[in-house]
């Protein structure tokens, strides 16, 4: 049986790493639509929209104030205050890696351990319009090639499906806060669900998390609110989607139950989870509120690492 705080490294270590690739698409997503020109952007703050999506709009404006790009870009990249900045995520995930090193594979080691090298070096100054892309590109990859090394190089173990967990729990988190972000705070209060500046923040939304083509492939139609929170939410196909990581998430727990010979609060967590977006129809979605149900889900997977946490970390 794998030791507690072997099986938490695991776990947060990936996490971490998620989270790092997420922020680096939530920036994505903000410098693209802020680079839009005027009749297209109209009076959203992308940046602010940044900052919300990251959850750490608080303590943002505490230090900072004003949603600046400087500021935005500063505060989410590489503020030592703020323990979930990208160079925080990437300088924890090696800190966890280390603690179980011998439980990683070479590989995977190498792809935190270099990443933690270059991002030592990163300078805030460098980061024009042409270094944040980059920059950003390269956490992306980062987090591709350890998911990757992962997958590919890992004995299907315990060391395994707790790395898997984690990735999961974060991954769904993420794809929640940039749907609800979009569609509870984005859209100034002026514009028209459906007008231009909407349909550019959906599109940008899709390419943020490398799906654009692919819901084209699907819908084969023009971007559209409904057919996004399909795709994102309940989409079996798409790897991202809310639909598709509790799959997965079930999978993974439902594994743990037989190696350790019980189910517990997490198993029943997550199949409650499941069963309720499998249950689910995009129209219903809107209809009923898709922030309420957007933060019902945020909470709900918060509620599941915490059981996961308790069940199996301690």
């Amino acid at each position: 049986m794998m030791l507690s705080r072997t099986a938490d490294s695991m776990f947060w270590l990936s996490r971490y790493v998620e989270r790092a690739e997420n922020l680096a698409r939530i920036l994505d997503v903000a410098s693209r639509m802020a680079s839009l020109p005027s009749a297209y952007a109209g009076s959203s703050n992308e940046w602010e929209s940044a900052i919300a999506t990251a959850a750490c709009d608080v303590a943002f404006h505490a230090k900072y104030g004003e949603a600046t790009r400087e500021n935005v870009i500063a505060y989410i990249v590489a503020d030592p205050d703020n323990p979930s900045s990208i160079k925080n995520c990437i300088e924890t995930a090696r800190s966890n890696a280390r603690a179980v090193r011998t439980a990683m594979t070479t590989h995977m080691w190498v792809v935190i351990n270099d990443a933690w090298h270059d991002v030592q070096k990163l300078k805030l100054s460098r980061l024009d319009e042409t270094g944040l892309r980059k920059f950003l590109n390269f956490i992306k990859e980062v987090s591709l090639h350890f998911d990757g090394a992962a997958y590919r190089t890992m004995l299907r173990s315990d060391h395994y499906w707790f790395q898997r967990l984690g990735t999961f729990i974060e991954r769904a988190d993420n794809t929640a806060r940039l749907l609800d972000v979009k569609y509870h705070i984005l859209l100034p209060d002026k514009e028209q669900i459906g007008g231009g500046l909407d349909y550019f923040q959906w599109t940008s939304i899709l390419r943020a998390i490398e799906a654009r083509t692919a819901f084209h492939w699907v819908y084969r139609e023009t971007v559209k609110p409904w057919l996004v929170a399909d795709f994102l939410v309940l989409s079996a196909q798409q790897p991202r989607s809310l639909l598709s990581m509790y799959t997965r998430l079930n999978e993974v727990l439902d594994e743990l139950s037989e190696n350790y010979g019980r189910r517990g609060p997490s198993q029943r967590l997550a199949r409650e989870v499941l069963g309720n977006l499998q249950n689910s129809k995009p129209k219903e979605l809107f209809q009923s509120g898709l922030h309420e149900f957007l933060s019902g889900f945020i909470d709900k997977n918060n509620e599941l690492g915490a059981a996961i946490s308790q069940q199996y970390l301690q």
